[in-house]
């Protein structure tokens, strides 16, 4: 009964576009967790699309980022994660009690080829393996 019952952690990252940073993260921990976590990326000031050079730089190893959406960041999405992790630019998130906020300061590939995208995909990858870690002690 206890295993029903018992709720995932829940993750949100936040970016300004949420177009690269945050969409790597997502990726990361959707994959590396194995379904453990609930996952969720938002930002205050959506992209178009997906930043072509994060979405390339993830292909290289494995992960598929191409259908995703950059989404607006919206008060609920922040309601109803336990960690909200900022990604390094500045974005204000609403705050509520209890919460586990971090920021994590990472270069934004914005404009940037897939060689400036990689060593900040393998950064945010070391950070997601930590995180999950952090969240899920069982698992090691």
């Amino acid at each position: 009964m206890s295993t029903e019952t018992a709720r995932k952690p829940s993750v949100l990252f936040v970016c300004v576009h949420n177009a690269g940073r945050s969409q790597m993260a997502a990726a990361f921990l959707t994959t590396l967790a194995k379904g453990g976590i609930e996952v969720r990326s938002a930002g205050s000031r959506p992209a178009d699309k997906v930043n072509p050079a994060a979405v390339e730089a993830m292909a290289e190893l494995g992960i598929d980022m191409s259908a995703e959406i950059p989404k607006v960041l919206t008060t609920e999405a922040v309601k109803e994660s336990d960690v909200v992790i900022t990604m390094g630019c500045g974005d204000e998130c609403p705050y509520f009690p209890g919460k586990r906020y971090e920021d994590w300061v990472l270069e934004d590939p914005a404009g940037q080829g897939v060689d400036a995208v990689r060593p900040i995909r393998d950064e945010i990858r070391g950070r997601i393996e930590e995180l999950i870690a952090s969240l899920t002690p069982a698992a090691k």
